[in-house]
């Protein structure tokens, strides 16, 4: 089968891999879908070298924990959510990316020693039966932007059909589907979209899906029996942004109902300094960083709390309007700043966690 590859793969030029995954069906099946490719393989105890000239595929042996808590903070309500990590980096350009200043390099990792994981989360789901977990790959790349080249989501949702206990969300910004007949159970799958204001998406976001593409893909879901959830995060202040998000959430209204959604974050801009300083070094554009920002509790800049409860208020009036309530919740904000805008704090409703977990299987309070 000849796989034509999404634009923004295009700039891939070697499948890097380490010696001991090279035989791996992962790897077999990269390399398969990428046949012209230079490829290296390095030897035991090798390590990769980054070339800032060309751009690597890196098919790793990873030795360290699959499932993982989300890299929270006490300062602020985190929503408990457990990682399943399958590598780093994206291929996306998205200007606000936090994963700049989290990862030194840009080299795309997977993590090809599967087997490894499989066995990581057998172990974990299959020891603690009558405990529900959400999870997601999410956290430090897009869950979905390699699947045309490594089908890892197709993977994961065939052996995860296995363990009922487990509900799955895959975060992206593309339209990728060849995912969905791997999937056993559709209630145990949450596929998710990052959503912005159109404006935002323009000028900050570079080899993602169109808006009115993601929230068709999300309805293409929702009539498969999926229910899904989406992401406005990060929020960002600029001179139109009343107008710009009135836009996005009418648009989303038009493809889904509020059944549809198990739940919808909502996020405003933050990062460490350094994110800051490689916005202005590679987007010298991108005006927003230049908003009033302040030093959080965690050390990443934020937004004033006024003018985050400003853009917070006027987005949250008109989700309700629309009929969505139980499935909003903020990432990282202060008890302040829930009690400011949804009138609740997360202990109030049994404690985040527990709430999501709640609205990720569909339980009725």
């Amino acid at each position: 089968m000849i796989y034509q590859l999404p634009a923004y793969l295009r700039n891939i030029q070697k499948i890097v891999m380490d010696a001991d995954v090279q035989n791996t069906a992962l790897a077999r099946r990269v390399r398969d879908r990428l046949p012209d490719l230079e490829q290296e393989v390095l030897r035991a105890g090798e390590a990769l070298v980054p070339d800032q000239e060309q751009a690597f595929l890196y098919l790793k042996h990873y030795k360290g924990r699959f499932l993982r808590f989300c890299p929270g903070t006490k300062h602020y309500r985190c929503c408990g959510y457990r990682i399943i990590h399958i590598g780093e980096n994206c291929p996306l350009a998205c200007s606000y990316c936090i994963l700049k200043a989290y990862f030194q390099d840009r080299v795309l990792k997977v993590w090809a020693n599967q087997d490894d994981l499989w066995r990581e989360l057998d172990e974990k789901f299959q020891g603690s039966p009558k405990r529900q977990f959400r999870v997601g790959t999410g956290e430090f790349t897009d869950s979905l932007a390699l699947e045309p080249i490594t089908g890892y989501s197709r993977d994961l949702l065939a052996f995860l059909g296995n363990y009922p206990n487990c509900c799955l969300e895959l975060k992206s910004k593309v339209v990728d589907l060849s995912w969905m007949d791997a999937v056993k159970r559709p209630d145990r799958v949450l596929p998710a979209w990052s959503l912005n204001s159109p404006e935002v998406v323009d000028a900050e976001e570079r080899g993602v899906a169109a808006l009115e593409e993601r929230l068709a893909a999300a309805r293409d879901c929702v009539r498969s029996g999926f229910r899904v959830c989406l992401h406005f995060d990060p929020i960002i202040m600029y001179p139109a942004w009343e107008e710009g998000y009135s836009e996005i959430i009418e648009m989303l209204f038009d493809y889904l109902r509020p059944a549809d959604i198990a739940y919808l974050s909502l996020g405003s801009f933050r990062g460490m300094p350094e994110l800051f300083d490689f916005i202005a070094r590679q987007w010298p554009e991108a005006g927003y960083i230049y908003q009033e920002y302040v030093p959080g509790l965690d050390g990443k800049m934020r937004l004033l709390r006024p003018l985050r409860v400003k853009q917070f208020r006027f987005i949250v009036k008109r989700l309700r309007q629309g009929g969505l309530d139980r499935q909003l919740y903020f990432c990282m904000e202060s008890d302040a700043v829930w009690r400011a805008v949804l009138g609740i704090t997360p202990k109030e409703l049994g404690g985040l966690d527990t709430h999501l977990l709640k609205q990720a299987f569909g339980i009725e309070d």
